[in-house]
């Protein structure tokens, strides 16, 4: 896992921005857990994409999932995928690789590809839902069906796990904050590539929500599971 680091100056600057510390508070029916890429094609041992410091968060991945569940929230595991059918076609990212390379993410993460797969250590229940996803942030019109969904359930705070800290879980993170959602990062349930570019990517997203340890955030859920009191500035990302 990793030696997560955040500095005491990104911590200062984010309260100097609101104008002190305020923790988001949660109710958990309007929390979702949005478990971010654990797919066989980033957790396998020689997959294409490994990142073998993840296959370390799925204990705290699913202490989250199951503190979350409990409590009448809603988990949800998005899942990147290729797919060469989609109608906007993302040529920024895939015109710039050479044919062989593209290949290789077609063969890897195609709906029913091995690597395509969920990790199967996770907790994944059936009623929690398993949302394809064709760009690194799950948040882009167009491209996912997980906000509209989430807001069908009436959920305004997200709880961020998965993988990489610093490019989907990270993307996700960003776009869902801006579009009106408060947001939970979970530090010891995300993963990249080194502990630098992990703690980088910490650093940044403390000026988009909470950033907390595992423990924390079910802390969080407990306190809201028992208390009736809702946070005076709960946002209402609508309908």
């Amino acid at each position: 896992m990793h030696q997560s680091h955040i500095p005491s100056e990104a911590i200062d600057r984010a309260a100097w921005m609101r104008g002190g510390h305020h923790a988001i508070i949660l109710d958990p029916a309007r929390t979702a857990h949005v478990v971010v890429d654990l797919q066989i094609g980033f957790m396998g041992e020689g997959s294409l994409l490994e990142v073998p410091i993840a296959r370390s968060i799925v204990e705290n991945v699913n202490r989250v999932s199951q503190a979350l569940r409990s409590a009448g929230g809603t988990i949800a595991y998005v899942q990147f995928t290729f797919d060469p059918d989609e109608p906007h076609h993302w040529g920024s990212h895939y015109d710039r690789m050479t044919p062989e390379a593209l290949e290789r993410m077609r063969a890897a993460f195609s709906v029913g590809a091995e690597q395509h797969a969920l990790w199967s250590g996770l907790d994944i229940q059936p009623e929690d839902l398993v949302v394809p996803k064709t760009r690194w942030s799950a948040f882009i019109p167009g491209t996912c069906d997980i906000d509209s969904l989430l807001r069908a359930k009436g959920i305004d705070t997200l709880i961020v796990t998965g993988t990489t800290t610093n490019c989907c879980c990270e993307s996700t993170m960003r776009d869902a904050m801006q579009m009106g959602y408060n947001v939970l990062f979970v530090q010891d349930g995300n993963a990249t590539r080194g502990d630098a570019v992990h703690n980088a990517s910490l650093a940044n997203m403390l000026l988009f929500g909470d950033v907390v340890t595992t423990d924390e955030a079910i802390a969080r859920i407990e306190a809201g599971r028992v208390s009736e009191v809702k946070a005076p500035s709960k946002v209402d990302v609508g309908t």
